[in-house]
């Protein structure tokens, strides 16, 4: 079990710091209140509804364990919010949370060596890293890193023979990969993963890639596919891994790189078509051209999104009046799935595809999503 975070009502901030790794309690965490209408684009009221869903997620890894295991893609989507989070100014002890996990996985990755999911957990590796640094903390990444830059990269990505151990042939990876690749890199000063990263996310993107449409298929078993309305299938949450690995790349180039200008381009490309797809309700549906099958909001694709168009507010790359208003909608259906007790609703479980959601269902990667989000927020209200 790793600690939880043990809460006093001071203000809007945690006051405690984190038990072992390995220490389990049965206190209860106490609650914050929630965040009222008036507050959510306020840093107060932004930093509130954080906490309050961090501390959730992190309470039910305390008291209830991991449904999946430390390293596990699914995860490792939850600590680059947490890590988010920890960088906000006295919330270090979320910081401190990550590096329990690290200890207790002794700073490895999943045991595929070459599957993107397994090495996501690099990325936060690489930032505790830059924060602290300590060799231990990326001393195992670095050998990985050496190892899929050394490997050839020249099969076919056709969704056949276990490709997605050894490619990203789908579409999920651009989260998962490149970024790890991209953060080592400038944590080490070393542009041979970043170099990979860039190649890597091209060939990914020549084959999944949908110029007409601006949005990726899942993988190559998709290409012909199509929804009940004769659409394609373009599975929101599965562009919301894309956007936000996108700009979780583009914040490792250099501005002197000539591959900048071409992941900008695609970025504002994606992003421009991602707003026209949002619904009525401030969300986007499971599926992007057939939102009327899957009639619920989304909370993973749609936190992915928000964070990837505040990303690019912060950075003056986005037209504010254009894209505030799609933030104010999106952050205002997010802010509204979080339960009482922080638990965040409306996250469609593991797949490859469009599925169905309910308030009462939620994942780890959603909870990453949203701290992601309310991270770029808090940033961005301040200048306001």
């Amino acid at each position: 079990m790793i600690p939880y975070l043990k809460l006093k009502r001071r203000g809007l901030l945690l006051c405690s710091l984190l038990l072992s790794a390995f220490v389990s309690t049965n206190a209860a965490v106490v609650k914050r209140p929630p965040a009222v209408d008036d507050s959510l684009f306020k840093q107060a009221g932004i930093l509130n509804i954080m906490h309050k869903v961090a501390d959730w997620q992190l309470n039910e890894w305390n008291t209830k364990g991991f449904t999946h295991k430390k390293y596990d893609w699914t995860n490792a989507a939850c600590y680059t919010g947490i890590y988010a989070l920890g960088t906000i100014k006295n919330n270090e002890e979320y910081l401190r949370a990550l590096v329990n996990i690290g200890n207790a996985l002794n700073w490895d990755t999943g045991p595929s060596r070459f599957m993107a999911d397994d090495y996501c957990i690099g990325q936060t590796y690489s930032l505790l890293y830059k924060k602290y640094k300590q060799m231990r903390m990326l001393a195992p990444f670095i050998q990985q890193g050496d190892s899929i830059v050394n490997a050839p990269h020249d099969e076919s990505l056709e969704w056949k023979n276990n490709i997605a151990q050894r490619q990203w042939a789908w579409c999920d990876a651009l989260f998962m990969g490149p970024p790890a690749l991209a953060y080592l890199s400038t944590v080490t000063e070393n542009p041979k993963y970043l170099n990979t990263a860039i190649s890597l996310w091209w060939k990914t993107t020549a084959y999944l890639y949908d110029p007409a449409e601006h949005l990726y298929f899942r993988d190559g078993s998709y290409l012909n596919k199509t929804e009940k309305n004769g659409k394609k299938i373009f599975w929101s949450r599965g562009n919301g891994w894309v956007l936000a690995g996108l700009v979780r790349v583009m914040e490792n180039i250099p501005e002197e790189n000539p591959e900048k200008k071409k992941f900008e381009a695609l970025y504002k490309d994606m992003v421009a078509k991602i707003a026209s797809l949002q619904q009525s309700d401030g969300s986007w549906h499971a599926s992007l051209l057939d939102p009327e099958s899957y009639p619920v909001k989304e909370t993973s694709g749609t936190g992915f999104y928000t964070y990837a168009i505040l990303w690019g507010l912060n950075r003056k790359l986005l037209d504010k009046k254009i894209y505030w208003p799609v933030v104010q909608k999106a952050w205002q259906a997010l802010t509204a799935s979080v339960h009482t007790d922080g638990m965040l609703g409306n996250v469609q479980r593991i797949g490859a595809s469009p599925d169905s959601v309910t308030d009462d269902s939620t994942e780890v990667y959603g909870v990453g999503a949203f701290l992601l989000t309310g991270s770029e927020l808090y940033k961005y209200v301040r200048k306001l």
